[in-house]
């Protein structure tokens, strides 16, 4: 039986085996879209570390053997000294689960591989920075440590430490690496080999850790499917000035209208982006920096919109204005978006009335007439950010995932962070709505929220979450755990109290797919919009 699988164009195995996302990846390569090499550990191989503890019989062959090949396709080598291959360790489960399972990146830059890559691009403060991400995405991923502990040293070295920035990235590695020698009962392997296969165990590790367990119950995804594992050459977003990362939608996500939408960071790695803990720009920002790139992701976009016939989400690296895609999930949107999408598509003649039905579900039309605010009279505004998944929530303000599952119990919270990350997921559960001080549109937060039809505002750069106070600040006033709120997840304006909620009118998208839901079903127009689309479905699958 083979483990590892090719990732080519020519690739002939199912989601089940590559994952969603190395099928995702091949199914780009078939469309010409550029994507990084590598290859596959399929799900096989996680159901087998998962049940027996340890990886498969073989695996470690055929892992050598396909490192091989990647050195051969990308003219370097693993741990070589000169022009050093660097990959990037990545989950994907056969469904998605975006942020659940462990990543590492930045593989094979040990102490020997960093000096190398410094001198073949000239830029030792690049290198160094590339080794400093890979030290903290591994000791997280393998050794347990949290993110934000390993960057705390980071951040102070950087803010508080001597010399140039290179002296001070190499500082904060000694540091890193101090930390770890004494928590973890010895070093982050200075050979590149050796650091792959404990990368490997990782990722399979997480598909059993409590957070993804929970987002597994809340999407009713199988507990035996385990996940694949994705080796790719790195892209380095963080190169130079022409570099950077980004997550783009081919349509809006929040309303399904026809336009990108999405978020960039220039001279970031993909992390800096999902975890929520960077400031992004706007998505049309990459059209006027790099327009070359920005005319490759519309184009990517439109030839994957083209293929999958639905909208599309991708993660994309650009390094030295060279494009490449890390990504692709086909639709997933919920609420109006899902309805407007499924509409539009069909008058674009791109699907059938009878699919755009089948497309959206009951589920959907819960989520579809957005609530808003009646604004009749004064309002308090706490704080105001992005409006990151459309509705209306109320609820008293959790400052941890351990406080908003715990206050549950006695109704609802919003879950107020700095920004969420995996280990959040319990609270996020619990939540009605969701509201950060960082992050964008694609954040960790939002993206979850939006999984879940749940309101959420990120990037309420005025606000402070103190947890060891277990309080709220902002516009020079401070609000205790349990303070009541209403967030506008439209708007991206959070309000002092519990206001009073109206639900929206059926706008023209959701009204036109009712219809066609009552000529398919001869139905009575009179029954709820839930029943009509009931119905409809029922004769759809009946015939």
């Amino acid at each position: 039986m083979a483990w590892i699988h090719p990732l080519s164009a020519e690739a002939e195995e199912t989601a089940s085996v590559l994952g969603g996302k190395g099928y995702g990846l091949a199914v780009l390569r078939r469309l010409g879209v550029p994507v990084p090499p590598g290859f596959v550990i399929g799900t096989g191989a996680c159901r087998a570390f998962l049940r027996d503890g340890r990886l498969p019989e073989g695996l470690d062959a055929e892992l050598a053997a396909a490192v091989s090949d990647l050195e051969a396709a990308t003219r370097r080598r693993l741990g070589g000294p000169e022009r050093p291959l660097v990959v990037s360790v990545r989950s994907g489960g056969s469904v998605s689960m975006p942020g659940m399972m462990n990543t590492v990146l930045n593989l094979g830059l040990t102490a020997e591989t960093t000096a190398g890559l410094a001198a073949e691009t000239g830029d030792p403060r690049f290198a160094l920075d590339s080794r400093l991400r890979f030290l903290t995405s591994f000791a997280s991923a393998v050794f347990g440590f949290e993110p934000e502990s390993l960057e705390a040293i980071a951040r102070e070295v950087a803010e508080h430490g001597a010399g140039s920035e290179e002296t001070r990235l190499a500082d904060a590695i000694r540091g890193i690496e101090t930390l770890i020698r004494e928590r973890a009962g010895g070093p982050v392997p200075d050979d590149a080999m050796r650091q792959l296969e404990p990368a490997v165990r990782a990722v399979f590790s997480s598909w059993d850790t409590p957070r993804a367990k929970t987002y597994r119950g809340l999407h009713d995804i199988p507990h035996e499917l385990g996940t694949a594992v994705i080796v790719q050459a790195m892209v380095f977003g963080n190169r130079d000035n022409h570099s950077g990362t980004g997550v783009a939608f081919s349509r809006n996500p929040n309303t399904g209208e026809r336009v990108p939408f999405g978020e960039v960071l220039f001279g970031r790695q993909g992390e800096d982006v999902v975890s929520g803990r960077s400031t992004t720009r706007p998505l049309p920002e990459l059209s006027e920096q790099e327009p070359a790139v920005w005319a490759g992701l519309l184009d990517a976009m439109n030839r994957i919109e083209e293929h999958y016939r639905d909208a599309c989400h991708v993660e994309f690296t650009f390094e030295a204005g060279a494009l490449w895609i890390l990504q692709v999930r086909p639709g997933g949107l919920v609420g109006r978006a899902a309805v407007r999408v499924a509409v539009d598509l069909a008058d674009e003649g791109v699907i059938s009335r009878r699919e755009a039905l089948l497309r959206v579900s009951p589920q959907h039309l819960q989520h579809a007439r957005t609530p808003r605010i009646a604004t009749a009279g004064a309002v308090d505004l706490l704080t105001r950010g992005l409006g990151a998944c459309p509705g209306v929530a109320v609820g008293r303000v959790a400052t941890t995932a351990d406080s908003a599952a715990r206050m549950a119990a006695d109704g609802p919270v919003i879950l107020v962070r700095p920004h969420t990350s995996p280990l959040d997921m319990h609270g996020l559960a619990a939540a009605v709505g969701v509201v950060t001080a960082r992050g964008g549109p694609t954040s960790h937060a939002a993206v979850v929220a939006r999984a879940m039809g749940k309101p959420a505002v990120v990037g309420a750069a005025d606000l402070t979450v103190d947890i060891a106070a277990a309080c709220v600040r902002a516009g020079g006033r401070t609000f205790p755990e349990g303070t009541l709120i209403t967030i506008d997840g439209t708007g991206g304006e959070v309000f002092v109290g519990g206001l009073r909620i109206v639900t929206a009118a059926t706008d023209s998208h959701l009204r036109r797919l009712l219809e066609w839901a009552v000529e398919v079903s001869g139905g009575d127009s009179g029954r709820n919009e839930v029943e009509r689309l009931v119905a409809a479905h029922a004769v759809l699958r009946n015939t």
